[in-house]
Parts: C-alpha cells; structure tokens; sequence
C-alpha cells in the first residue's frame, strides 16, 4: 500500500505541465533552485509569498515539525527556466506546490489562523498588557499600521511580560526594490492601488524643499519623489518625519517625537505625513494630464511580463488594467513596455517556536 501512494504522489507532481497546481504536497520537498528565502508561518501562507513573488514559480515550506531540517518556518521561494523543480523528494514536516500565478489573478490573502506556541519576533512598534490573545488581535484589527501581533500568555515563562500584546508593522503598500536615474525610461504605478500621492496646495505645504531633518532614521527605501516618500512615511505608523535624497533616490523615514531640527542641505526635500492629502484612487478611464508619471527613472528588477507599447501612456494604462501589475517602465527607445510586482501581504521578519505565545494577523481581510 505504501509504495502504490508513493506511486499516486509521484504522478501527481509530475502532472504539472500547464494549467493551474493549486495543491499543497504534505511531506513533499522540492530542493535547489532557491530564489528567495523568507519565514513564514505556513504552507498556505508561503504559496501567497510565491504567488506575490515576480520571479517564483514553485516553493517548499519547512514545517516546525520537521526533523531532517531544523530551518521551521522557512519558505524558499524557487525557479527553473522550465518552471519545473529540477529535483522532488518525500521529506517528512516539508510542504512543497507551485504558485498561483497560473490559476487567476492574484488572490487576496485571508490570514485568519493563529498560531498557538509560535512568535513572531521584531517590528514591534507598539506594547500594551491585555487580557488574551483575542483582545490583542482586535487591537491589530483596529489599528491601520498593524498587520500582526504575538501575545504572551498567562503561563509564559518569564512573569514580568505575562499578558502583553505586540503589535508588528509589516509593508503591505508596493515599494520598488531600486530606483535609478536613465534617460530613456519612463516609469509609474498601476492607478489601481490607491498610492498615487496627491499634489494639492496642503499636502505641499507639508514638504519643505532644501531642508533636511539630520539623524533619527528608522529605515530607507528607494523612492522616485518627495512625495511617494511621504506616501511611506504616512504607512509606518513610527514614522514622525522624512527626508528625501533626490541625487539617488534615497527616502529616510525617521522617528523623533521630540524635536525636529532642519538644516538647510541642497537636493534633499524633507516634510511630514500628513493624513490630508489621502491616497488617490484614479479610476478609468485615463486621460494624459491625470497620469504621473517619472520621466528619466527606471524601476528595474520585479518583471512579470513584457512587450511592445506605442508609448508610456499606453503603457501605464495596461499596468492599471492587469490586476496582477503594480507599477511598470517603460522605455522610449525600444518601445518596451514591463509590467512588475512585488509581495504586499503581511509578512513577519522571523517566526520561531516559542511556547505559551500566541501569534497571528489582523482579521481585516476574513469573512464576517
């Protein structure tokens, strides 16, 4: 009986030639050809990761059950130029599939589980003393800058942090992986996402150009302007202030409650964020003055697919209509047109055993 499932399982794997492979293949590994490692907390949280991934098209997930790899929670995201693994092998505590990217267009993750005796350490921005682990994930729920939480029980082992909620900030808005300058590239978001930043007369008068507010930072990102850097600042719910680099692309978010101290510096735009000027949702149809785009800048890297445009407009548009796109450049010499993504859904930076510790999401995306 064992070698007849063995058998079923092989030729299930082996059915992956086309269409969509949904399934989660339990005690299965698919070694090599690693793209990406992250953590996650499961099988089905790591194929959202796969599936938001540019590049993956398969993925194994190791499990905290695992003995023959003491690596649990990791989520190697994975490609062939095939889209095939090279390799396949029964591995017992290891979950391996493929991304969804075939099935649809990108599913919107329900991360409604929690996860008993599991944590979730670091981007802690906020802690308090509840009563249980429900009231702590009705905090995260509540609060716009959480996306998860780890809660230490009543039995806990050290007394003193019994009952105490952290709330944890994950990026959950699209943020390209470079920016650079180039003179034959033209780039832009997908007017879909409702991160296109506004240029109102009161959300200007919250940036302050040449001035930049020294020390205090928490992270950098690349950006393509002042603007989309206050589009960042007002995301993290630690960030009291920004400055913007224009001569690389450069967004320092910072954190001081206290003071801010300018200094004038030439090329740097520093300002606040400012919950007046919302996130613009352009809905279609588009017309050329209502586009923003970044003349002279390349967003490289997160490809999902290419081809010949007449012109950037037409380029953006057809990001704006792809539900799986983000953004996009384009470049005016060539007439090519790439369309891009990055992972968006909450994603803690490690995920450890850990007993009487309960971790989770918000439940803001699961069904009432």
């Amino acid at each position: 009986m064992k070698i007849v499932f063995i058998l079923v399982a092989l030729l299930q794997l082996c059915d992956t030639s086309s269409g969509c492979n949904s399934g989660l293949r339990r005690d299965w590994n698919f070694p090599g050809s690693d793209n990406q490692i992250l953590f996650s907390p499961d099988a089905e949280h790591c194929q959202h990761l796969c599936t938001q991934e540019a590049s993956c098209l398969f993925w194994a997930f190791i499990g905290p059950d695992c003995k023959a790899d003491n690596r649990h929670f990791h989520c190697f995201l994975k490609a062939t130029p095939s889209g095939k693994p090279i390799y396949q092998n029964f591995m017992q505590g290891t979950t391996a599939g493929y991304s969804l990217k075939s099935c649809n267009a990108y599913p919107k993750p329900s991360l409604c589980k929690v996860y008993q005796d599991v944590d979730f350490p670091g981007a802690d921005y906020r802690t308090f003393f509840t009563v249980d682990y429900k009231q702590c994930q009705r905090a995260c729920t509540d609060d716009p800058g959480c996306q998860f939480f780890s809660f230490l029980s009543g039995t806990f082992g050290s007394p003193n942090v019994r009952y105490k909620c952290h709330l944890k900030f994950s990026w959950t808005v699209p943020r390209t992986p470079n920016v650079i300058a180039s003179t034959d590239r033209v780039s832009g978001f997908s007017h879909e996402l409702q991160i296109l930043p506004s240029y109102e007369p009161e959300c200007q008068d919250t940036l302050f150009p040449n001035t930049n507010f020294p020390g205090h930072d928490i992270e950098v990102h690349p950006a393509a302007s002042p603007e989309l850097c206050q589009l960042l600042c007002n995301a993290h719910p630690r960030c009291t202030y920004f400055s913007f680099v224009s001569d690389g692309f450069k967004c320092y978010l910072k954190n001081n409650p206290n003071e801010m101290v300018p200094k004038y510096t030439d090329g740097i735009t520093s300002g606040l964020p400012s919950q007046s000027c919302p996130l613009r949702n352009e809905r279609k149809p588009f017309f050329t003055d209502r586009i923003i785009e970044y003349r002279g800048v390349d967003f490289p890297f997160s490809d999902i697919r290419y081809f010949q445009q007449d012109d950037a407009i037409s380029c953006g548009n057809a990001c704006t209509e792809d539900p799986n796109c983000q953004f996009y450049s384009y470049i005016t010499t060539s007439h090519l047109c790439y369309l891009k993504r990055v992972i968006t859904m909450p994603a803690p930076p490690r995920v450890t055993k850990q007993a009487n510790t309960v971790s989770g999401f918000n439940l803001r995306n699961c069904p009432v």
